[in-house]
């Protein structure tokens, strides 16, 4: 007995061992630091650590989008997206909760994918609660009649705000007009009866049928520990059934295009537009990364074909294109935007000759060499960015693999100049076109697309490249950030700096250079001088072209950007430690050595006054404008002065190279005012030495002296602007206050402004218009204070957009919160959420480069350190309810207080406010 039963202990030990191996996820793929797991439930895992980041992103993708769906369920995909938010039993709150943990969230549909994610601090706890969250809402989402009500009417005003634009509605009848039968050709938003009439059976057997582990990757990105992560993983999702029934996918093969087809839309605007779409394989074919480089030949700036033989010559004012990476046949769009005084008919016949001319002149190996350099450069960015690449991903995951992110780089690389003009001539026929009407031909030319095939095999044994420098944890302390903070000001060019050596996830660098020179009286009427010629800097020098800079920085990966305001001009670098030497330099002869070429300056001039003219009759834009006018506080020529679009459009014609030069010659320079930050893999003494060697001699005479903005109080109004064949309507309003970032109440007013009108669609605004009446796809407000302690001049504001017939309850929303939120105050429960998702947030904003560098430039511009936003985390944290109401009560007014302007196509409705306007037609 005794030697059976020690058996028996033995064999029992076994099989435990044996199953608890069997429950761990099995290592499936590994590349460049991205490891594949699989759970025995299916579910694909993908695990990338950098330790550099301070942030962890959790993106779960489902395999379903609006391709999936069938007759009567269009746009199903998008609002089951919505309908997920709505919460769960363990989770009945989600927005709240997001907002609590100070995560950055979304979802997202697309034709082949449905995707989740959130980042957010990385701590053991939000790891647990996100992974958590993402399990319970794969299976246990409401999916409540109720909640329907509520969010079709959204999704249908998101719908609606799609129909105001010209572009994206053009766009989509020309998609839809060159598919016959496949989903592709369906807008994933959908179309409005389907939203509006989906029964709720319909929508759960949709969410049971797609959201299961087997139709899912989940991805986490970020500083954590893997083989925690992994237990965390096996403990959430492991325990998920599929459905018995097994998920087929039967695509619909869409027949060659045998004939030019051509859409004309007639709606109320001023932009005229061309499109243009070619049928194209999917992007897993070895034909998609041939078509991707002939798209930049095409398109890019200043070198696309596209843009020399339109922009250049004046007969348009941009071009724009996309080429959707999709699981199935796809397609490649082009947009061309024409002035209205310029030939919309001598546009299409410029861009359809060049189409047709493709074969008889082929891609030229300059033009591969460089197209390829663009290409690398996008994708080696977004390779060192862990954040953003865990979102990136789910687009190659919906076409079939994550991997097919490599395979396509490795693609593009390694394309060749025959293979590229092959793709070119088999795909860019008059007959795989879509533009207008059908046109008879005796030779009919067609291509046939080939279907996704061969994809296993293909990604199955790929290994991928090195993978990237993992970077250093980083502590995001205001401790640990201002002990490894190196400020001071150099000797010979008085720039004050401040460095953050550390090391980032491909070894990259941000930096950023500002001077400020003169006051109010030396930039009275300067127009618009400060912005152009910040905008011309990128545009030559006296021995480079436009295009020797574009295609310097696609060899080194780096950026360069420029802007331009009232006398301060900042220059922007991304690059990598071995190329900022290179990139400084190729900065310097930018700043120091500009053209100021007549030509660039009159596209940069046509493409401004194209943009105005496409603004004319958007609701957005001329809610602002109408509120700068409202409460214009300074004469015509001051610097702050709120020009009207007849005076915008007037700055710009008289914008001339020799003004762009007299500026120049004023206020480019060194005075006593230059603030010098870099962050990531530098070299400190490499870069003082630098500045002082390249910079002692760049000097201006003018000192630069704040332009003051004191606190005014705004007019109270309520107006209507009447924008006719506009689906949407938005409202924006605001109400001025006294404070400062300096003052007691700070605090109390940043908890107070999440309450009201921040975090993720909970709060006070959104809860009333979106998850309440359900009349606004977005809605909130907030508080926004003046970091200038003399100044003073703070705002905080409300906005929605929605349908205008919904004008009357939006008003009323409005109206009703405010006055609660007077009346009653805040919660115990709103005051520890709130200070829970402020602080989580904070650590977020101090863990991206880009961010913490513009804490650091203000606090030098203020002459202050990171312990003045700490003794700021520790008002926030010590605040009481009392605290926050008694602030909510000294600063709020009721709404009719504010400064309110509505823009839409309200002339079938009664709406009783103050004033109206009317737009031209």
């Amino acid at each position: 007995m005794k030697t059976n039963f020690r058996s028996a202990i033995v064999l029992l030990l076994v099989l435990c061992l044996s199953s608890i191996i069997e429950a761990q996820p099995k290592q499936t793929a590994s590349v460049e630091g991205i490891t594949e797991y699989m759970l025995d439930n299916g579910l694909k895992v993908l695990l990338f650590p950098d330790n550099s980041s301070q942030t962890v992103t959790v993106n779960i993708t489902y395999k379903v989008g609006s391709r999936h769906e069938g007759y009567g369920e269009k746009g199903m995909a998008h609002l089951l997206e919505h309908l997920v938010f709505k919460g769960t039993p363990n989770h009945p709150d989600i927005p709240k909760e997001l907002t609590a943990r100070g995560a950055r969230p979304n979802g997202t549909t697309w034709y082949d994918r449905t995707n989740y994610f959130e980042t957010f601090n990385a701590t053991e706890d939000n790891i647990d609660w996100a992974l958590d969250l993402e399990a319970d809402r794969m299976v246990n989402s409401y999916i409540a009649k109720e909640d329907l009500d509520s969010e079709f009417s959204v999704v249908r005003n998101e719908f609606e705000s799609g129909e105001n634009s010209p572009m994206r509605v053009l766009m989509q009848k020309v998609i839809s007009a060159a598919y016959l039968w496949h989903n592709y050709g369906q807008s994933t938003i959908g179309n409005k009866s389907d939203i509006e009439r989906v029964p709720i059976e319909n929508l759960k057997a949709f969410y049971k049928k797609y959201y299961r582990p087997d139709n899912a990757v989940l991805m986490v990105t970020g500083k954590f520990d893997i083989e925690k992560t992994l237990d965390l993983i096996e403990e959430k999702f492991g325990g998920i059934k599929n459905p018995e029934t097994s998920l087929v996918d039967v695509p619909t093969i869409e027949p060659a295009q045998d004939g030019e087809k051509r859409v004309e839309l007639s709606r109320v605007g001023d932009l005229q537009l061309v499109s243009a779409l070619f049928h194209t394989p999917a992007g897993s074919h070895e034909d998609y990364a041939p078509m991707n480089i002939i798209e930049n030949v095409l398109t890019d700036q200043p070198s696309g074909r596209l843009y020399k033989a339109l922009i250049e010559s004046k007969e348009a004012s941009s071009v724009w294109s996309f080429t959707p990476f999709t699981k199935e046949p796809g397609f490649i769009y082009f947009n061309v935007d024409v002035p209205s005084d310029k030939s919309l008919e001598t546009a299409e016949t410029t861009m359809l000759n060049l189409f047709d001319g493709l074969r008889e002149n082929p891609i030229t190996e300059e033009e591969l060499k460089r197209a390829k350099a663009n290409i690398s450069k996008q994708m080696d960015q977004i390779l060192r960015n862990s954040s953003y690449l865990g979102t990136y991903t789910s687009e190659f995951i919906g076409a079939g693999d994550w991997r097919l992110m490599f395979i396509h780089r490795d693609r593009i690389e390694s394309a060749t100049l025959e293979q590229v003009n092959e793709v070119l001539g088999r795909y860019f026929i008059k007959t795989n076109r879509t533009v207008g009407n059908f046109i008879p031909t005796k030779t009919p030319m067609r291509i046939e697309i080939p279907h996704t095939e061969g994809l296993q095999e293909l990604v199955t044994n790929y290994k991928g490249k090195e993978a990237l420098s993992a970077g250093e944890a980083f502590d995001v302390s205001y401790e640990n950030i201002q002990n490894a903070l190196d400020s001071g000001v150099l000797s010979k060019s008085k720039i004050e700096y401040g460095f953050i050596e550390k090391d980032n996830r491909g070894e990259t660098v941000n930096l950023s250079f500002t001077f400020r020179n003169g006051g109010v009286d030396d930039l009275m009427n300067k127009g618009k001088l400060a912005s152009y010629t910040a905008r011309m800097l990128n545009k030559g020098t006296t021995s480079k072209s436009r295009q020797d800079i574009e295609d310097k920085l696609s060899e080194l990966k780096s950026s360069i950007y420029f802007s331009g305001s009232n006398g301060k001009t900042t220059a922007y670098i991304s690059s990598t430690k071995d190329n900022l030497k290179e990139a400084l330099v190729l900065m310097t002869e930018m700043l120091k050595n500009p053209a100021f070429d007549a030509e660039e300056l009159e596209k940069l001039k046509t493409e401004e006054l194209a943009s105005i003219e496409s603004n004319k009759t958007e609701p957005q834009f001329l809610v602002q404008k109408r509120l700068g006018e409202i409460n214009q506080k300074y004469k015509k020529g001051h610097p702050l002065y709120n020009m009207t679009l007849e005076e915008e459009v007037e700055a710009v014609n008289s914008i001339t190279v020799e003004a762009i030069k007299a500026y120049y010659d004023d206020f480019y320079g060194i005075s006593n005012s230059a603030n010098l930050i870099a962050i990531g893999n530098i070299d400190e003494e490499e870069l003082k030495t630098y500045f002082d060697k390249e910079f002692a001699d760049f000097t201006s005479d003018l000192p630069y002296s704040e332009i003051k903005d004191p606190y005014a109080t705004n007019k109270p109004a309520n107006e209507k602007i009447i924008t006719p064949d506009k689906k949407n309507a938005f409202t924006l309003g605001f109400l001025n206050f006294e404070g400062s970032e300096y003052d007691k109440d700070y605090a109390a007013l940043q908890v107070a402004g999440s309450v009201f009108g921040g975090g993720f669609l909970n709060s006070r605004i959104a809860t009333r218009l979106r998850q309440q009446d359900g009349v606004s796809y977005g809605a909130g407000g907030g508080v926004n204070v003046d970091g200038d302690k003399d100044d003073k001049n703070s705002t905080m504001y409300i906005y929605a957009i929605y349908a205008p017939e919904n004008e009357a309850k939006v008003q009323k929303g409005f109206e009703e919160e405010i006055a609660r939120f007077i009346k009653d105050g805040i919660t115990q429960q709103e005051l520890d959420d709130a200070v829970k998702g402020w602080v989580q947030a904070q650590s977020v904003s101090r863990a991206k480069d880009n961010e913490l560098s513009s804490t650091i430039n203000n606090n030098l511009y203020y002459d202050r350190d990171m312990m003045f936003q700490k003794g700021i985390e520790e008002q926030v944290k010590s605040l009481t309810v009392e605290d926050v109401n008694k602030a909510i009560k000294t600063y709020f007014k009721e709404f009719k207080n504010w400064t309110v302007v509505n823009a839409g196509d309200y002339e079938n409705f009664e709406i009783k406010k103050t004033d109206t306007k009317k737009i031209d037609d």
